[in-house]
């Protein structure tokens, strides 16, 4: 991976958790009631609002940020890049894994959102893992 790649992964995965942490801990009810946005309405069909549980969620996305903007920073730092993406994958793989299995309550075009909305996150996880080309060197052919 390029290192202009990985530090623009890096600030829209931030950028994204942003989003989501800005709001849901700033304005917990909103967020519940039209998160993510757009249009859409993809909370309320999950349960009740439990104020406490979104500003939880807020707070998770805003630390999240944190550590992929200080990735983002240094993106040249392979251990750092990769404690961000890891962190992303512990973090997205299993909020994935839920929104798969409970895919039926939605339409099919946020049915499709949502998969690739939370797959933004395990693929750029993923991705995080992997290290940087080094500089002045052309990439090794394929």
């Amino acid at each position: 991976m390029k290192l202009t790649t990985r530090r623009i992964l890096l600030l829209v995965t931030a950028a994204l958790a942003m989003y989501v942490g800005v709001w849901a801990f700033f304005l917990p009810a909103s967020w519940y009631r039209a998160f993510p946005g757009f249009g859409r309405h993809w909370l309320p069909v999950l349960g009740p609002y439990n104020e406490h549980l979104a500003r939880d969620v807020g707070a998770l996305y805003l630390a999240l940020a944190v550590v992929t903007l200080s990735a983002a920073r240094r993106a040249g730092d392979g251990r750092l890049a990769g404690t961000a993406g890891l962190a992303w994958l512990v973090f997205g793989v299993p909020h994935l894994v839920f929104h798969l299995r409970h895919l039926d309550m939605y339409g099919s075009a946020d049915q499709v959102l949502n998969v690739v909305a939370l797959g933004w996150f395990v693929v750029v996880g993923a991705a995080l893992l992997v290290p940087v080309e080094p500089a002045g060197r052309p990439a090794a052919p394929r």
